[in-house]
């Protein structure tokens, strides 16, 4: 698993056209995001001119001014003191945090109707859910289809919950079954949302 953290950036607006940005990013890797790294560019007017990598131990500089800056901050470990306050002291919560789920919201709707030889439509939205990862797929007559079928990007709700919608493109026939299947980590099976030819509900049903 990987997560990364950037923090604020804290910017100095020297003039109308010049200005100093300072930006820290914590990256944890691994099953249990054991394995950190922390990072931090000081960049003027959009040009990286310092960084500093935990996993290196050292300031390097990309200006003659600032590669001897590099040397003399290197004599003080401030660095490492930073890694540890804004990475390794939240480690903790972020492995709480990694075990997080939350349950999606689904929704079957039609958002157009068979007309004229065009085929119709159906929207399966997933709201509501942590982690991002997330697979929908569509049955009709418990049968996979795999023409006719779209996903919009996952996309984030806020306050860490994602939504996503998939669309299936079809031509309704009589006692069909449609069914919306949706797999998640915070779900041990699979979520059926099944749209009926006679009915405008949808029933979801937990396998």
């Amino acid at each position: 698993m990987l997560l990364t953290i950037n923090y604020n950036p804290c910017v100095t607006v020297s003039s109308d056209e010049d200005y100093f940005q300072s930006r820290a990013c914590c990256t944890f890797k691994g099953p249990h995001f054991e394995d950190m790294e922390y990072t931090r560019i000081i960049s003027l007017n959009k040009i990286a001119v310092l960084e500093y990598n935990h996993t290196r131990g050292s300031w390097i500089g990309f200006t003659p001014y600032t590669i001897e800056l590099a040397k003399f901050w290197n004599l003080n470990p401030f660095g490492t003191r930073e890694a540890k306050a804004l990475c390794l002291n939240n480690l903790g919560y972020i492995q709480i945090l990694s075990n997080v789920t939350y349950i999606p919201t689904i929704r079957v709707k039609s958002v157009k109707q068979y007309s004229g030889g065009h085929p119709a439509m159906l929207v399966c939205s997933a709201f509501n859910f942590y982690p991002k990862q997330i697979r929908m797929t569509w049955l009709r007559n418990q049968k996979e289809v795999t023409t006719g079928v779209s996903y919009s990007e996952v996309m984030p709700d806020g306050d860490w919950y994602y939504q996503i919608h998939s669309y299936l493109e079809y031509t309704p026939t009589h006692g069909e079954k449609i069914t919306c299947v949706v797999e998640h980590l915070s779900i041990s099976e699979p979520i059926l949302a099944i749209w009926g030819e006679f009915y405008f509900a949808m029933q979801i049903i937990h396998k």
